[in-house]
């Protein structure tokens, strides 16, 4: 379909640029059910029946222990793709929110959802992982840091993981929410509500907010400020000839 074109575009500059993917890797997607997990999987997937580099795929699901979470429709998603899932199961919401009762859950919750995500990702014979942040998140991440940090850093491209010994790769870093947003539209994939307390409630979303804002008088604005992070070479990002043309 056309609109998975779009984002194979996206994804493959990034590989390429980055040098995410090695022959014969096994790369794990962490699959939280949200549309950004499974649109880098089914880009991935895509990517795996034509790209010159041969490489395996697994997919892994952190439950994270809410009620009524269900991931029937996720698993008979990656057998049609031939993507072997799994799913493990955690009291990570239990310790968060009833044993500890974090006032801040975000930052322990993500730490403790990676620990559970790359030891399953070993057992599955994965030396990469892969994650489903994408262009908006690249932005939003910069500006968190500096207005709450006061700091010019982003996530990584790449980084290596040495006490794990994993890769961990973002090929989405290309691909713009609203491009995500419309495949999602278009394909049949089994997305899942969060049921976390805390979704839509963080600092991240003041940001996509206070940047939806500027972008309407400043037209281009992330895409300014994306170069900016390329071209200043923060944590590992580097531009590769020019950058992807997105579409405001």
């Amino acid at each position: 379909m056309k609109e998975l074109q779009r984002i194979l575009s996206y994804v493959r500059r990034a590989v390429e640029d980055y040098g995410m993917i090695a022959e014969n890797d096994t790369v794990a997607v962490g699959i939280s059910g949200g549309k950004d997990s499974l649109t880098l999987l089914a880009s991935l997937a895509a990517l795996r029946r034509f790209y010159p580099v041969p490489f395996k795929l697994v997919a892994i699901t952190v439950d994270m222990g809410f009620e009524g979470a269900d991931y029937s429709a996720i698993e008979a998603y990656c057998r049609s793709l031939e993507v072997p899932y799994r799913v493990v199961k955690t009291d990570i919401a239990e310790i968060i929110f009833n044993v500890r009762k974090e006032p801040n859950p975000c930052s322990l919750c993500a730490k403790m959802r990676r620990g559970v995500l790359h030891q399953a990702a070993k057992e599955m014979g994965a030396n990469r992982v892969a994650l489903g942040h994408h262009y908006d998140d690249v932005v939003e991440t910069f500006m968190l840091n500096l207005f709450f940090e006061g700091r010019l850093g982003c996530f990584s491209p790449v980084s290596y993981l040495s006490r794990a010994d994993l890769y961990l790769i973002r090929p989405l870093l290309y691909t713009p929410e609203k491009d995500i947003a419309y495949f999602i539209r278009h394909a049949d994939l089994p997305v899942a509500k969060s049921l976390c307390p805390e979704d839509k409630a963080t600092e991240r979303e003041n940001i996509k907010r206070l940047l939806a804002d500027l972008e309407r008088n400043n037209k281009g604005l992330r895409h300014r400020i994306f170069g900016a992070i390329c071209r200043g070479e923060l944590d590992g990002f580097h531009q590769k000839g020019s950058l992807p043309k997105i579409e405001e």
